[in-house]
């Protein structure tokens, strides 16, 4: 299908749309300008403290300049559609300084380093499932696969780990059935809805600091899809989507399964939740802008492993993490065990 491309410039215009049409209406009176108090304001926010801006009402209406200035303060814009699902994101242009210098580096890293960034960021995610669950044979489980991750995951520990989370995760939650991860998907049950709302504000704050980073979204580590322009940001969420799963978990335990104003606002209190990174302690936005500029330096040459180890995303995640390294180390004295735990023999020479 061939597609139109459309410019609105001669004339002030409100766009809307009707029966699948988009329609540009004439702007019939002159633009009045905004009382000192407007007497239906509900609300004011400075745009420098906007990072995330998810719209969930049908019946919003925006000015071109408000989205020119959210772009221009680096604020990622997400729309949700009529399932009350996120359907589009908007996100502003790159203007960093280093921007061909970055992506540059991020189209030639080389195979090696990227397959060793994803085995840190698959057994992160293992060790921050583990410090989810309170059943300790399933978190004996966890970490023992978190150990025996491989560079680049050829084995799919990741897949492994995640038949062992989610029956654990919810095991003692009274859903109206048992659950069963069905992301994206339109009647799955509960609670796949709440945690598909929390993964798109995640996805949201990722795919902006990877912007303004210099890095470009769409070119993955693992995540690889022709029509997904968001593949490096679902790699970087991965040790992250845990902390949207204790929320999610605790909505459930509260009765609370469904998608609505109260569960909403409780997901999007996760970007705000303090996290400690390398002896910085900040909420969860500000160290993923943290954990993207680790990436940088690891596709530039200035380190050669992402800032993932030390990242504890849950109160005891730290002492989960490291209990795991000092079993691995120990397990790793003898040949045999070492290649059971998958420490120091897939290590690849870079090109």
């Amino acid at each position: 299908m061939v597609t139109r491309t459309v410019e609105v410039s001669r004339e002030p215009s409100h766009l809307c749309v009707r029966d699948g049409q988009m329609l540009v209406l004439r702007r019939l009176e002159e633009a009045r300008p905004i009382p000192a108090a407007p007497p239906n304001l509900a609300g004011s926010i400075p745009l420098e403290d906007l990072g995330v801006l998810i719209v969930d009402e049908r019946d919003t209406t925006y000015t071109h300049s408000l989205l020119a200035q959210l772009a221009e303060h680096g604020c990622a814009l997400v729309v949700c559609g009529r399932d009350h699902h996120p359907a589009g994101m908007y996100l502003p242009l790159n203007t960093h300084t280093q921007l061909l210098a970055r992506l540059d580096a991020q189209i030639a890293a080389p195979k090696p380093r990227v397959k060793r960034l994803w085995q840190s960021i698959v057994r992160a995610k293992i060790v921050a499932q583990a410090a989810n669950i309170a059943d300790r044979n399933a978190r004996a489980r966890l970490l023992t696969l978190a150990r025996s991750v491989k560079s680049g995951d050829p084995d799919n520990r990741e897949g492994v780990a995640a038949a062992v989370y989610w029956p654990a995760l919810f095991k003692e939650v009274p859903l109206p059935e048992p659950f069963r991860r069905r992301g994206g998907e339109p009647g799955a049950p509960p609670p796949n809805a709440l945690l598909d709302y929390g993964y798109a504000a995640l996805r949201a704050t990722v795919a902006r600091a990877l912007v303004g980073a210099g890095l470009l979204p769409a070119l993955g580590i693992k995540h690889v899809g022709r029509s997904n322009p968001f593949c490096l940001a679902d790699d970087l969420m991965e040790p992250l989507r845990p902390v949207v799963d204790a929320r999610v978990k605790y909505l459930a335990t509260q009765g609370n399964w469904g998608v609505n104003l109260e569960t909403k606002a409780e997901l999007l209190k996760v970007l705000g939740e303090p996290l400690e990174v390398r002896g910085q302690r900040g909420p969860l936005m500000v160290q993923v802008v943290r954990l993207v500029a680790s990436l940088v330096s690891v596709l530039i040459g200035e380190n050669d492993r992402l800032a993932l180890n030390d990242f504890p995303l849950l109160p005891h995640a730290a002492n989960i993490w490291r209990t795991a390294k000092e079993d691995a180390s120990d397990s790793a004295s003898t040949p045999h065990a070492q290649a059971e735990s998958g420490q120091g023999t897939d290590e690849e020479p870079e090109e």
